[in-house]
């Protein structure tokens, strides 16, 4: 194999345990059970009874949603590819489990009591969250990237995440209650700048295992309608109690449902004779969870909600029917899972929708000139980031897979043979009859 190791018996073990020995001893020094007399998190401003009174697991269920969106939704969405579904939801369980627990350290350096980190249940919330971005930009570099080069990309990308949502929500005070602009836009572009950075000529004109079969797609099936159902969840946990919280799971519901409508509209109107493609009804579906996040908590109405979610599904199903072959041909970017059309671009359509509420008056605590601050600053560390984040995993020492390799789990997996075997028997099948047909 020319100028690849792949082999990872020391390296992938040595990083990993390195990674969380490291992080135990932080949280050994640094963090400690939330007592409910913290001076300091995200809810603190608003309450009107003393902390400790109220419910430690009051947010459980919501946290619950959360958990089941990041290790089943996101990762039985990517199990599209037909050899790759024990990376796809195998690597995406590795990812977000380191994910969270460095993410919670940084996320709560800025929030710190006495010296200490308090933690309780929105803290684990936040934490999720911060794993969503690595997830997402995990979906534009699937299929070529290796589990050591994944680990050290959940490392730098949260790292970078915690510094722009602390700047755009902390510093320039923006809203952004179901993170439109800090997640999803943020989580795209990193990804797509890292799969920039991490071009692959030869993958050019495609590869034999970058596609779904039958079952595969199913698979991928699961994953959405789980992501659908608890988006609601996603964008309303950390919302203020009683009506912001209430607005942001009823805004998100009607997006969801109007965006799953103009999705399936599209996909009918764009495809050949009007059939429905698989691929925009895993991911476009979604996009309105996506678009409708910066404004969920905003008095934005039931039908603004809907028509958010009706533009995002559009906007979604076109970018994946027209706009991923250009990024591909034109500027050498290899999006496996199309994050631009699900994340990117339903991510700056909700951080244009935020600004647009703001300038209606819609939430005092913000105007529109912080949420436009709060988008640019979220695409422009992204992409920053991600670059350089991509540029470090081009070094040819974390066990990258070569081009013929890509795509294809049995480089990094057990794979069992029976299937295999299967396959070969039905590939020298196939041969067969091409001979005789010839």
């Amino acid at each position: 194999m020319p100028a690849y190791a792949t082999n990872m018996r020391f390296k992938f073990p040595i990083i990993a345990l390195t990674l969380e020995i490291l992080t135990i001893i932080l949280y050994a020094v640094f963090v400690v059970y939330d007592d409910g007399k913290s001076s300091h998190g995200h809810h603190d401003d608003n309450k009107t009874e003393p902390a400790h009174e109220e419910d430690p697991l009051a947010l459980y269920p919501m946290f619950q949603d959360v958990h089941v969106m990041i290790f089943i939704g996101f990762g039985f969405l990517m199990t599209f590819l037909k050899r790759y579904g024990f990376s796809s939801v195998g690597i995406n369980l590795l990812l977000a489990a380191f994910g969270l627990q460095w993410g919670l350290l940084l996320q709560n350096v800025w929030h710190m009591d006495d010296g200490k980190i308090k933690v309780g249940i929105i803290h684990m919330i936040n934490a999720d969250f911060s794993t969503a971005t690595v997830l997402i930009s995990f979906g534009a570099v699937l299929g070529k990237t290796s589990p050591v080069q994944l680990l050290i990309m959940t490392l730098l990308e949260i790292t970078t995440f915690c510094i722009n949502e602390h700047i755009v929500v902390g510093i320039l005070g923006a809203s952004d209650i179901g993170a439109s602009m800090t997640i999803h836009a943020f989580g795209a572009y990193f990804g797509l700048a890292v799969a920039r950075m991490l071009y692959r000529p030869a993958l050019r004109n495609g590869h034999e295992n970058d596609g779904s079969v039958y079952h595969s797609d199913l698979f991928a099936m699961i994953g959405t309608v789980f992501l659908w159902m608890f988006w609601p969840s996603f964008n309303s946990a950390i919302a203020d109690k009683g009506m912001p919280q209430l607005m942001a799971v009823t805004n998100t519901y009607f997006s969801l449902a109007a965006c799953a409508l103009s999705a399936y509209a599209t996909s009918s109107l764009v495809e050949h004779k009007g059939k429905l493609d698989m691929v925009h009804i895993q991911n476009a579906t979604l996009a309105g969870g996506v678009a409708v996040g910066t404004c969920a908590n905003m008095a934005i109405g039931p039908f603004g909600a809907m028509i958010i979610g009706m533009l995002a599904g559009i906007i979604s199903t076109l970018g994946f029917k027209f706009l991923t072959p250009i990024l591909a041909s034109n500027l050498g970017i290899q999006d496996t899972c199309g994050v631009h059309n699900l994340h990117g671009m339903p991510g700056i359509l909700g951080g244009l929708a935020g600004i647009v509420a703001a300038a209606l008056g819609k939430l005092e605590s913000t105007d529109a000139t912080k949420q436009a601050a709060g988008l640019a600053c979220s695409l422009g560390i992204a992409l920053v980031g991600g670059a350089i984040t991509g540029f470090i995993l081009k070094l040819p020492i974390w066990s990258q897979p070569p081009d013929q390799n890509c795509f294809d789990d049995s480089l990094y997996w057990e794979v069992p043979e029976e299937e295999e075997e299967n396959e070969e028997s039905l590939a020298h099948g196939d041969h067969s009859k091409n001979k005789t047909e010839a």
